[in-house]
């Protein structure tokens, strides 16, 4: 069978049934948990996994938390809300605002932007992102800082190291408070924690480590997000969700998963992806997506170099032997 788009292409039924049963198995059998604790936010991944978490569990196995903070889209809320009504099951909210700010987490990240942009305060919205060029350019991931005023003035620099690992390691606070929240309640419940990342987030490291990368069960994590969305209707998400544009709700300033980290449309990445895995001919791959061989390569190159830097996230941590006699 020649390459094509289509070639990611999965049976979503059968598919939803095979992860259901093993969700069922790993839960029960292995973990020795009673239900299913997670936390939703409005967006695709999350809702597939608790939509799978009804059908594996049953909604009253199933304890859904949103866990919005200062910098978080309104409209997240509302989705989720509307969500976990979908799916009848029982929802609450844990605003960590509060804790975030006793963390000084948004004072060390503002900091941090003070030392690229003087003029920035707390009236202004930022965020960080990569460059747009990948189909033109084998670029390394360099981020650009962007702050936006409150007229709507946008201002956009080259992030220097340190400052981008201040931003960095404040940011992911959010994503670890956030964890621990879900583990509280895992615990409180004898439930297990159902993590929400797909295969381009897990493979290629778009995650936090001990923040949303933390769970007991990763349902989707070998699933592109394509096909993620090839479930939704099988699953029957709610329409504004499966519309909606996938974005990291971390950042002040709305930011999507592609401006801040894939640099290219999921349906173009993961084809290009699967064709790699496969090895599949780059040329076959390039007249397949109507695009050049070096454009198929710069994405390549992309993918591969975000995997081979991002083993360190996915490690355990290393032991110490016993040493010899």
């Amino acid at each position: 069978m020649s390459f094509s788009k289509e070639v990611i292409r999965i049976d979503a039924a059968k598919e939803t049934d095979r992860i259901v049963g093993e969700m069922r198995r790993i839960v029960g059998r292995v973990l020795h948990k009673r239900g299913a604790v997670i936390g939703i936010s409005g967006g695709i991944d999350s809702s597939i996994c608790l939509a799978l978490s009804v059908k594996a569990f049953g909604a009253d196995k199933v304890f859904a938390l949103a866990m919005p903070e200062a910098d978080s889209n309104p409209e997240s809320a509302v989705l989720a809300r509307k969500l976990a009504r979908h799916y009848g099951v029982r929802y609450i909210v844990e605003n960590l605002t509060a804790a975030l700010a006793g963390f000084q987490v948004y004072q060390r990240r503002d900091e941090a932007i003070k030392n690229v942009f003087p003029e920035f305060d707390a009236t202004y919205k930022a965020k960080i992102v990569l460059p747009d060029d990948l189909l033109d350019k084998d670029t390394l991931n360099v981020y650009r800082l962007t702050i936006i005023s409150p007229e709507g003035e946008e201002k956009t620099a080259r992030i220097p190291l340190n400052e981008y690992l201040q931003i960095v390691a404040a940011s992911n606070f959010k994503q670890r408070s956030r964890t621990n929240m879900l583990y509280y309640h895992a615990e409180r419940l004898n439930y297990a924690v159902i993590g929400t990342g797909n295969k381009n987030e897990h493979e290629q490291g778009f995650f936090v480590k001990y923040g949303d990368g933390g769970a007991d069960i990763k349902p989707i994590a070998h699933l592109f997000k394509t096909q993620v969305y090839q479930l939704a209707a099988q699953l029957d998400v709610p329409k504004e969700i499966q519309g909606r544009t996938p974005t990291t709700d971390t950042y002040s300033a709305e930011c999507t998963q592609e401006e801040f980290f894939f640099r290219v449309p999921f349906e173009v990445g993961d084809a290009i992806w699967y064709g790699m895995e496969h090895n599949v001919p780059v040329a076959e791959v390039a007249a397949a997506m109507k695009m050049t061989t070096a454009q198929v390569e710069h994405v390549q190159k992309d993918i591969a170099r975000k995997i081979r830097t991002s083993e360190y996230l996915k490690a355990n941590p290393y032991h110490i032997a016993t040493e010899q006699e």
